[in-house]
């Protein structure tokens, strides 16, 4: 029924809203310590067992923050752990994952022109590919190479080249990018959920028995919150990536993708090499903007198109709204007042694609995003933008009327 698109869109909406609070408190919270960690001072009248300090100013107040490299001599009073933002993150992100991606393939996840495979197919590949991607990250960590710092960067590198170039010849552009964030931010979460924490529980519980804890969990959670920096803006970039086109659904996309990763690096020292006081190493300003400048170089060779070839069969829930009696004159309403923006070659001035490429160029297109016409232009008034084509209250509730008669006792 309708009410079940307005509710779904809601539903989103709140779950998007969850994992944007939840992202924000983990990443601030992990740049934090990361900063704090390169910032401190060794001095001499430090405790046993400190390996720095440093005093911070904010709020109105000074603080004095000092770390022991192992652990104190006995367990503090009160000791406040950081997991659930990275958890939550998560968790809330393959939800959305679950509701945007799987619960809408047909539009947002299967390209039958990239591979013709089925919904529960794609869902798990999916799914495959977030455990797997740990599983092979976790043992290369483990392996002989995971003592060599940048040796394992650079393994790590190219695993993550290939699954950018992989994702693009299995799933939608869109989807590509979004799965390759999801890939990222699977290994970030479970370093926190496998090594992390457990490796300081381990320190805890070593304390509180009297015992001396060993220094090699130290080290091996300080390399994988190590990798979670140098990952995080990549991660965030593929998250907000679904709303350009120009970076997921163009020829060059995963390699686009392979330079995010790069820009990642270079902006990441800059600040990581700042708050260690070993310099600003300005340089990578430049090379972050020469990066970037080859993307958007790549985003204008021309794209290949996504979306489902014209020959394919239409799915069986669009096919509703496309035998649907409204449908003609919907099919007419959309060419009239949506075609400037939402075609091939868009006739609006400045735009080189369609926004999300989304395009309403066949009776087929119109139907497989009837839901997202309906929310965009007859439940909401968000498009046209600013009603620059002049659509009416009436032609609105045409809209309205076809999307809502044909899901009628569905």
């Amino acid at each position: 029924m309708y009410e079940y698109a307005i509710a779904w869109e809601w539903m989103t909406f709140a779950v998007r809203w969850l994992h944007v609070i939840t992202a924000i408190a983990w990443i601030g919270s992990s740049f934090y310590f990361i900063a704090l960690d390169l910032g401190l001072v060794k001095r001499p009248h430090l405790p046993a067992g400190a390996y720095g300090e440093e005093w911070q100013v904010h709020g109105g107040g000074f603080y004095h923050i000092q770390k022991y490299l192992v652990a104190p001599a006995s367990m503090p009073e009160h000791l406040t752990w950081f997991k659930w933002e990275s958890y939550m993150t998560w968790l809330s992100g393959f939800a959305l994952l679950c509701l945007v991606y799987y619960g809408g393939a047909d539009l947002f996840l299967v390209d039958r022109n990239v591979l013709d495979v089925s919904t529960p197919v794609a869902i798990l590949i999916s799914l495959a590919s977030l455990a797997l991607g740990w599983i092979l990250y976790d043992l290369l960590c483990k392996s002989p190479l995971g003592k060599n710092t940048w040796g394992l960067m650079i393994v790590l590198y190219f695993i993550l080249v290939a699954m950018a170039w992989g994702y693009t010849q299995v799933f939608t552009g869109r989807a590509a990018f979004l799965h390759l964030g999801a890939f990222t931010a699977t290994i970030m979460s479970a370093n926190v959920f496998f090594i992390i924490m457990p490796n300081q529980r381990v320190v805890v519980a070593d304390l509180i028995a009297g015992r001396t804890p060993d220094p090699k969990y130290g080290v091996i959670a300080k390399q994988r919150s190590t990798h979670n920096n140098y990952l995080t803006l990549p991660v965030i970039f593929f998250m907000l990536s679904n709303h350009y086109p120009l970076a997921f659904a163009t020829a060059f996309n995963w390699i686009i993708a392979a330079l995010v990763f790069l820009m990642g690096v270079t902006i990441r020292h800059w600040f990581n090499t700042t708050h260690a006081r070993k310099g600003r190493p300005t340089w990578t300003w430049l090379v972050t903007a020469l990066i970037f400048l080859v993307i958007m170089w790549l985003s204008t060779v021309p794209k290949v198109l996504t979306g489902e070839s014209a020959d394919a069969a239409l799915p069986q829930a669009a096919q509703r709204f496309a035998a649907n009696g409204h449908f003609p004159a919907v099919r007419d309403l959309v060419s009239t007042r949506c075609s400037m923006c939402h075609a091939a070659e868009p006739a609006w001035e400045g735009l080189r694609a369609a926004p999300k490429d989304v395009v309403f160029e066949s009776d087929k297109q119109i139907a497989l995003h009837a839901r997202e016409i309906y929310l965009q232009a007859g439940r909401s008034h968000a498009m046209p933008p600013g009603n620059l084509t002049g659509m009416t209250p009436q032609e609105r509730a045409l809209i309205t009327a076809w999307f809502e008669t044909s899901t009628e006792g569905s």
